[in-house]
């Protein structure tokens, strides 16, 4: 029997809230002292703490196309961009922890019709346990993020701008289901090295039958230089905590996805043939970004580099059929922001995506936005104004609005 991704959905919110009634029957709530540090919650006999946090995003946008010169046919949206609960915690031991995430809103429920999920819903983000089991190593298992470029890593709830970049939506490596090995360690004391192994899946997240192709491997390093930032600030968008002595973080990401047979590895349409036979090509992927923070100002740059085993992006049938192209091609992404008083932000960003040929069309995109934290990341108003140009294509100006809200 099929499920319908408004049944599930209903399932899932039924189960969460009668997860709620028993944690609240077992456990004592922990007094929340500010906003935006969520419900918290702590066994009575401290065997298990919770956090659970629910977030929106609701976005106005603009959009006119350019012809010569000037602006013509207005598009306008105005929608729930992301509507999001999470809970994350420890159990038996605070070496022991987990989260999960689930995306609400419809711009979060995709790709679910599918036979790869089953013809359901793609509610979960993150599902995952984690066991630091010696020293500075853990163990993650489970669906999350792939340690690949920062931007992607960092939270959709604490972006600099209304949205990530161009670069990002079309290279990025995204969430999937395996084991993560994390390290970390200081020379001397301040200079901080991180680095993560991933070996998962390689067809991304919610997949329920898996191993169409091979499996994927990713490797990530950190160099902290000066040490920590205040808060986890190397990833987190905008200088919401000042550091009072330049901090820099520079991070290398490796990606393989053996036999990828999904358009961008994890993301986008699976290619198959004609007799439904999954076809695929090896997908490597290179980042290398860095961020950077003093006082009043921070920097984020990234460049990515995606591209196939055997160089061409295009699978063909055997008779010669194009069955499917993957995203290949190179990105430059740069934006900088500065904080002013009463946490007011003026940013700007430049963004470049020169795919292969054959693919997709040169893009440049220019953005200026402006930012009001009312309370951080958890309470805020952002507007930005992007000019997109392409190549071969009509270029494009749009402008969009979006309030943040968590608690």
């Amino acid at each position: 029997m099929l499920i319908s991704p408004t049944c599930t959905g209903k399932r899932a919110l039924i189960g969460m809230l009668l997860m709620l009634n028993f944690m609240s029957n077992m456990s004592s709530q922990i007094p929340t002292h500010s906003f935006g540090k969520g419900i918290q919650f702590l066994a009575k006999d401290s065997s298990f703490y919770l956090k659970m946090n629910f977030r929106i995003q609701n976005q106005m946008s603009h959009t006119w196309a350019i012809d010569n010169g000037s602006l013509k046919n207005h598009d306008y949206s105005m929608l729930i961009r992301r509507s999001r609960i999470s809970f994350n915690g420890w159990a038996v031991s605070t070496k022991v922890k987990y989260k999960f995430e689930m995306g609400l809103s419809n711009s979060d429920v995709d790709e679910g019709d599918g036979i790869e999920f089953n013809k359901t819903a793609n509610l979960i983000l993150d599902a995952w346990l984690s066991w630091n089991f010696y020293k500075n190593l853990s163990i993650q298992f489970g669906q999350g993020k792939l340690p690949g470029n920062r931007e992607r890593v960092i939270s959709s709830a604490s972006m600099q701008f209304v949205d990530r970049s161009i670069l990002n939506s079309q290279y990025n490596i995204d969430r999937d289901v395996g084991f993560q090995i994390l390290h970390h360690h200081t020379i001397g004391k301040e200079f901080l090295i991180r680095t993560i192994a991933a070996l998962s899946q390689g067809e991304g997240r919610n997949v329920t039958a898996g191993g169409f192709g091979g499996a994927n491997y990713t490797l990530r390093m950190e160099i902290l230089p000066f040490g920590k930032f205040r808060s986890k600030g190397d990833y987190i968008g905008s200088a919401i905590k000042k550091e009072s002595k330049p901090k820099v973080s520079l991070g290398v990401s490796y990606d393989k996805n053996v036999n990828a047979v999904r358009e961008r590895g994890q993301l986008g349409n699976f290619i198959r043939d004609d007799m439904g036979a999954y076809v695929g090509n090896n997908l490597n992927t290179l980042f290398i970004d860095l961020m950077f923070k003093y006082q009043n100002w921070s920097i984020l740059a990234e460049y990515a580099d995606k591209k196939t085993g055997n160089g061409s992006p295009f699978v063909f049938s055997e008779s010669d059929d194009l069955i499917g192209t993957f995203y290949t091609g190179t990105g430059l992404n740069v934006q900088t922001g500065y904080m002013f008083k009463k946490n007011w932000e003026v940013a700007g960003r430049f963004t470049a995506i020169n795919p292969q040929a054959g693919v997709d069309s040169d893009e440049v995109q220019y953005t200026i936005g402006f930012s009001k934290f009312i309370a951080g990341h958890k309470l805020k108003a952002q507007t930005d104004f992007t000019l997109r140009d392409r190549v071969e294509n009509t270029n494009e100006f749009f402008w969009r609005t979006q309030v943040e809200f968590q608690f």
